[in-house]
């Protein structure tokens, strides 16, 4: 199994150009916040009649998905996985609240459509192409690498 930083080191070959790493910063995080409001617009009631907690924000779907997304980080790095359960609720928190006031699967496509434009754009100034066509859990590394890359004392 390959370590967090190997993967942070293939990702970032693909992720130079200073335009298309800005890019990154804001459509990562807004490709992430869109699922999760696409996987919580799911019906999930067997959830929530199962749980009893009246809890909407951990009642569903998007909540047991991240769960096990949550495994894979642990796998490589607790305190990355920290970060990305902290991201991870705030982006339940804020999806739930904009789910009262306009319907979060059309505002989720939305934000994924805008989103992955972007990257793709970024990816056309870099000249190469996204990472996650060689590999599909490169989706689960560029939140990690953006995280790493904004908030970390490491100079990359």
């Amino acid at each position: 199994m390959r370590t967090l930083d190997q993967w942070f080191a293939e990702y970032a070959v693909s992720h130079q150009n200073p335009k298309n790493k800005a890019i990154h910063y804001i459509c990562v995080p807004a490709i992430f916040f869109s699922i999760v409001g696409l996987i919580m617009s799911i019906p999930s009631s067997i959830i929530s009649n199962t749980l009893k907690l009246n809890a909407p924000i951990i009642e569903n779907w998007a909540f047991v998905v991240l769960l096990f997304v949550l495994v894979f980080y642990i796998r490589l790095s607790l305190s990355m996985a920290i970060k990305i359960a902290v991201f991870s609720m705030l982006c339940l928190v804020i999806n739930y609240y904009i789910g009262q006031f306009v319907p979060l699967w059309a505002f989720s496509i939305g934000v994924f459509v805008i989103a992955w434009i972007g990257q793709f754009y970024g990816h056309n100034i870099e000249g190469k192409k996204p990472s996650f066509l060689k590999d599909l859990q490169f989706l689960l590394i560029g939140p990690a690498w953006v995280v790493e890359n904004l908030f970390s004392r490491k100079s990359n």
